[in-house]
């Protein structure tokens, strides 16, 4: 079958056996898929990830043991528990899999496997452009289910694909975002919605809580310091260059940092089945599965939007 594999280098190809189901799992035809920071970071050697990449899809069930999931459309939980020990949290659980980042093949090719614990159904009004986003709107709607109570206020650094999603759930969550960036023309995508300033300008004032999602230390750096005494900095970045940061701000000021990555799915598929977020505005580019090299290398250039692929 078709499939991007990453091994000693990306590649596409036709050759890659179509997997085999095991118990309590469905094989899933893709429709659509993202490209993220992150399989970018795996084809760097992030992980030592090797395998079919891809972990964001929206796509049909066409065999599972239980009959009343095929032909339907879903999207799916990341994080797999071990057959031998299913839990209701895989997400840190020991001896899991993660859809295309560890030890589980991932969705870049014509079929891949998923638990059906993992599965959600995609309502029939939400396109395919729209659903494939729920992973990492769920990675946004995360920084809730982490802190419980939002403060009414907070600071997105980062005006890529996740900083945006950050943006959106926080406001949707009843925040007054301040979203930062580079580029003024991905800003005023949302400047009916959130306060924007362009990375050269300084913050108005320090925040309660203070997104990181722009990759880089200097965006570290920065939430360190337009967070407020004892207010919250998200990690939501995966790096694999190695670097260094001064960390004396963290105890001077009492700053709790907290590393966030997967969310649960249902309220981002919620809030994309509601039109509360539509995230469609980030799409940049369509590639069928067979130009899989040059979506990746669209991609990977500094401050492309979304690039998804095509089943």
């Amino acid at each position: 079958m078709k499939a991007v594999l990453l091994e000693e280098k990306l590649q596409y190809t036709t050759e890659r056996a179509a997997p085999t189901p095991l118990d309590q799992e469905a094989v899933i035809r893709p429709t659509m898929v993202g490209i993220c920071k992150t399989d970018l970071e795996l084809v760097k050697g992030y992980m030592g990830f090797r395998g079919v990449l891809g972990h964001e899809f929206v796509g049909i069930v066409e065999e599972c043991s239980d009959p009343s999931w095929v032909g339907k459309r879903v999207v799916g939980e990341i994080n797999c528990s071990p057959r031998d020990n299913i839990v209701k949290d895989p997400r840190h659980q020991e001896g899991r899999t993660v859809l295309g980042i560890l030890n589980r093949d991932g969705v870049m090719a014509e079929r891949f496997t998923l638990p059906l614990e993992n599965l959600l159904e995609v309502p029939p009004h939400v396109p395919d452009e729209v659903a494939v986003f729920a992973e990492p709107l769920a990675a946004a709607y995360q920084i809730q289910e982490q802190m419980g109570e939002l403060p009414n206020e907070a600071l997105v650094l980062g005006d890529g694909k996740l900083g945006a999603l950050c943006a959106l759930a926080l406001e949707d969550l009843g925040c007054k975002v301040t979203w930062v960036g580079k580029h003024t023309s991905k800003l005023e995508a949302l400047a009916h919605k959130v306060e924007t300033l362009t990375a050269d300008q300084p913050s108005p004032h320090a925040f309660p809580l203070v997104v990181e999602a722009t990759g880089s230390v200097s965006g570290l750096e920065r939430a360190l310091s337009d967070v407020k005494p004892q207010g919250t900095v998200i990690l939501k970045t995966t790096v694999a260059d190695p670097h260094q940061l001064n960390l004396s701000l963290i105890v001077i000021n009492e700053i709790q940092v907290l590393g966030s990555r997967c969310g649960r799915f249902a309220p981002a598929l919620e809030a994309l089945a509601e039109n509360r977020v539509d995230p469609r505005f980030l799409i940049e580019k369509i590639y069928p599965i067979e130009e899989s090299m040059a979506a990746f290398e669209h991609a990977a250039r500094r401050g492309a939007a979304k690039v998804l692929l095509k089943l």
